[in-house]
């Protein structure tokens, strides 16, 4: 026990609110502090997904003008699924399903999957050596059809300003199911503006179309703001199993890093949308590309999961600072 202190919140902790008003009441958040400037929001209501991550009080990620949206209000009629797309830091894209609605084998799939919009049946948090540790089980199970289940921990770290992701989903069914799963990671204002330093150190990056196949000489370049923006997204693919993805913002000193197996997350997205509002650079790392499961089978890239097989996947997140630098106050 700390003989300075009457509870342990005075240095770190977890805390759970809930939301009042708009599409979000109701909603729970656990606020996480880890003591040293790093700062997370975990919604349980939203598969635990990470909505807002600051650090030093800098906020580092994208709120969609959506805001928080609870589950209720989700539609998982073709693209609808953009009509409760908060983004945050972290949406869970899956695990029926990733990327265009499309139709695959007879089953008519929705944009992303639904499990970001699915509350989780279980949520607490522990504390351990050195450790914030909050636990979700999600389950995207139905009657005559994919009964998969998500384990998750957001194991956030008091000793350094990292944390780490640890999901483990489990086919708890009869039958073979199709498993896609996209960690769609969502970078904002301030540490993302025109001035970014991105870095994907891949050995190979392809556009996802034309248009953005048009602009490929410039993918790690970040544009200011602009009306009317075509989003544009590009495929990286590694040479080993070391996968990873960094932007820093050298105006304000600090920035971020993201390391995953690029062996089991074998299709990292760099998704670049510079609209007006609609400001945001996605680093997502998942096990397939957002093609459609349909296109994902017959490229091979589709996965399964037998019944009873459990897949765990592993993304750590890591808080950089910049040393020389001169921080600057955000644009009004």
């Amino acid at each position: 026990m700390n003989p300075y202190i009457g509870h342990d919140s005075q240095l770190y902790g977890v805390e759970e609110h809930r939301l009042v008003g708009g599409k979000g009441d109701g909603m729970r958040l656990y606020e996480i502090s880890n003591g040293r400037g790093l700062e997370l929001t975990v919604s349980p209501d939203r598969a635990g997904d990470i909505t807002r991550l600051r650090f030093r009080g800098i906020n580092m990620s994208y709120l969609s003008p959506c805001g928080y949206v609870a589950p209720a209000y989700y539609d998982s009629v073709g693209s609808n699924w953009l009509q409760s797309f908060t983004a945050g830091f972290l949406t869970t894209c899956g695990l029926q399903a990733v990327g265009s609605p499309c139709v695959d084998e007879g089953e008519e799939l929705p944009l992303h999957g639904s499990i970001a919009n699915l509350p989780c049946e279980q949520a607490y948090w522990t504390e351990e050596e050195g450790m914030l540790v909050v636990h979700t089980t999600v389950k995207d199970e139905t009657i005559f059809g994919r009964k998969l289940r998500m384990e998750r921990e957001v194991r956030v770290s008091t000793m350094e300003n990292a944390f780490t992701i640890c999901d483990v989903i489990e086919n708890t069914g009869d039958r073979t199911e199709p498993l896609e799963v996209l960690y769609h990671m969502n970078m904002g204002y301030p540490l993302l503006d025109e001035d970014s330093i991105v870095n994907i150190p891949s050995a190979e990056v392809r556009p996802r179309d034309d248009h953005a196949a048009a602009d490929l000489a410039n993918w790690m370049q970040m544009e200011k703001p602009t009306a009317g923006y075509q989003e544009r997204c590009y495929y990286h693919r590694f040479s080993g199993r070391d996968g990873y993805a960094s932007i820093c913002q050298p105006k304000l000193g600090l920035g971020l890093e993201i390391r995953f197996d690029a062996g089991e997350l074998d299709g990292f997205v760099e998704w670049k949308m510079m609209g007006v509002r609609d400001y945001v650079l996605g680093l997502e790392c998942g096990n397939c590309y957002p093609d459609g499961r349909d296109v994902m089978r017959r490229t091979g890239m589709l996965k399964f999961l037998k019944p009873g097989e459990k897949k765990a996947y592993r993304v750590e997140i890591r808080m950089v600072s910049l040393k020389g630098t001169v921080q600057e106050s955000p644009k009004d």
